[in-house]
């Protein structure tokens, strides 16, 4: 697999992981916080880990799962914004 393709997909769990966090932290008075953040931590934690496992590295070099993460994460992303 390509070592850089693997580093843009550990870059984008760490960031949804990140925002998650951020969303956890800013949004703490607000009802279902958790539920909200967890909803952006858990695909990028799901992400991160399929990095380290090889076949699953594998499946993530597919052109169709490359366009599904760009696609989730960029939901997922403006789902954070706009929660």
């Amino acid at each position: 697999m390509n070592k850089n393709l693997v580093n843009n997909y550990r870059m984008g769990g760490y960031l949804l992981i990140a925002i998650g966090l951020i969303n956890l932290r800013y949004q703490s008075g607000q009802s279902n916080v958790v539920t909200n953040s967890l909803t952006i931590i858990i695909p990028g934690t799901l992400i991160l880990i399929a990095t380290w496992i090889p076949p699953l590295a594998k499946v993530l070099n597919r052109g169709i799962s490359k366009i599904a993460t760009l696609v989730i994460g960029l939901a997922l992303i403006a789902y954070a914004v706009l929660n």
